[in-house]
């Protein structure tokens, strides 16, 4: 004992040491964790690079000013989101709707029962059983009512007996407007602990009317706390098949305008008939089944800016034209590099005729998959063709938060990377045109990024 006992007297004058009475020492947070790789996404190291285009414009406009700029880490996709990727989306959305309806019908083992809860919440509210198997199949009159809402029949030979009903599959989503809390007139007091009485939000909202249509508008609502920042909105999720004959008529695209998204040879393909918020959508979605499904909360899923884009794109090369970091569309062989348009009519020249399954090329240096080709890519960056001489020149991003109520114009999207029908110029890392973002089109998908907690 007496051989112990310097040992315990020396062990707390260790700690005393390194924890000083009555000092600010912190909680103890280790900082060292070190996030887990998000599955089947690339980490792009933080680094600076030459923003925008190499080139002057193939159509004679006027090109952005390059600009030197820095990028934090952050993780990226490693090839665009696919058919199958977003099939979870849509089915995730089907069976939450569904057991809504069960749990409203009154049905409660549909209902996640919690315990110690007292006071159970409303059918509308409470949290769902995703355990409970969903009956589609019942012979009970009342369920089969209840989720034939989601299936029409079928009436082409080609198709299946049941398919889903797109008009059903709505998804509600919320953001904060940052914009409006930035505005002067409502600069949060933190002497007071309030926002001005003056203080005012635009932002949007959606409802779903008698009728069953989805309406859309913008309020005007008084500041009084960070909650009247959010807006809402209500989409229908499932991707847009027509844009395939509607967008190129005169051809017979009518197979891929049935088949694209439904048939299972198209898995791997790259999902597009997306519009711009139903890809935000996606990424919303995205992190709330990460955050459920681990005890720390990660960042949020979301589309590139414009700079996390080309910076991913040129693949560490600060000057490259292309993402594989030549200056030409074929490698030494005369192979070409990508799935574009090489010449007028001429679409297989580069093995492929429209969209091709993700990675049928090599990546950049990066390990990204398709970064020029296949299908251009949606941006979180508001189009405008002077905005180098507008952002930062760190983390630089050209940002508008348009509103239900604006005009178009200010709906414009930046999209990347060019498509299957595009020429080459389009390919080009520093080349970006844009689309509206209630648009979709046979030649746009996405993928997402997620920011990086750390250095």
């Amino acid at each position: 004992m007496k051989k112990i006992l310097p040992i315990i007297v020396m062990s707390f004058l260790f700690v005393a040491c390194n924890k000083p009475a009555g000092e600010v020492t912190g909680l103890g947070t280790k900082g060292s964790l070190r996030e887990a790789n998000p599955y089947g996404m690339v980490f792009i190291k933080r680094g600076s690079f030459m923003m925008g285009a190499n080139d002057q414009s193939a159509l004679g406009s006027i090109n952005d000013q390059s600009i030197n700029v820095t990028v934090d880490a952050f993780w990226m996709d490693e090839t665009e989101i696919t058919n199958d990727k977003y099939k979870q989306f849509v089915q995730w959305v089907r069976d939450s709707i569904a057991l809504r309806s069960l749990v409203v019908a009154g049905k409660d083992e549909y209902r996640m029962k919690i315990k110690n809860q007292t006071d159970e919440a409303s059918p509308e509210t409470a949290r769902l059983n995703w355990s409970a198997k969903i009956p589609w199949n019942s012979k009970d009159e009342e369920v089969k009512e209840i989720l034939s809402a989601f299936y029409y029949e079928g009436n082409n030979s080609l198709a299946t007996k049941r398919q889903i009903n797109p008009g059903k599959l709505q998804y509600i989503y919320e953001w904060i407007n940052y914009d409006q809390a930035a505005l002067p007139a409502n600069k949060y007091d933190v002497n007071t602990g309030a926002y001005p009485a003056s203080a005012k939000a635009r932002v949007d909202t959606s409802y779903v009317d008698e009728n069953g249509i989805i309406r859309h508008a913008t309020i005007e609502r008084k500041l009084r706390s960070r909650r009247d920042l959010i807006s809402n909105k209500i989409v229908n999720i499932y991707p847009d098949t027509i844009m395939w004959i509607r967008d190129f008529q005169f051809s017979y695209n009518d197979p891929k305008m049935r088949m694209y998204f439904s048939h299972p040879g198209f898995s791997n393909y790259p999902v597009v008939g997306v519009t711009w918020e139903q890809a935000q959508a996606f990424c919303q979605w995205r992190t709330q089944l990460f955050n459920n499904a681990n005890t720390v909360s990660g960042q949020d899923y979301r589309l590139p800016t414009e700079a996390e884009w080309e910076y991913a794109a040129r693949g560490g090369r600060r000057m490259a034209l292309y993402p594989w970091g030549g200056n030409y569309v074929r490698d030494g062989k005369g192979c070409f590099m990508a799935n574009f348009k090489p010449m007028r009519g001429s679409y297989t020249d580069d093995t492929g005729a429209t969209t091709m399954k993700v990675a049928s090329f090599n990546p950049n240096d990066f390990c990204l998959f398709d970064m020029a080709g296949n299908v251009a890519e949606w941006t979180s960056s508001a189009y405008n063709v002077s905005s180098s001489t507008l952002v930062a020149d760190m983390n630089p991003s050209f940002q508008f938060n348009a509103k239900n109520s604006d005009p178009d114009v200010m709906k414009r999207k930046v999209i990347k990377g060019g498509s299957w029908k595009d020429i080459a110029y389009y390919l080009q890392c520093g080349v970006k045109t844009y689309e509206y973002q209630n648009e979709s089109r046979p030649y746009i998908g996405f993928r997402c990024v997620r920011s990086y907690n750390g250095e």
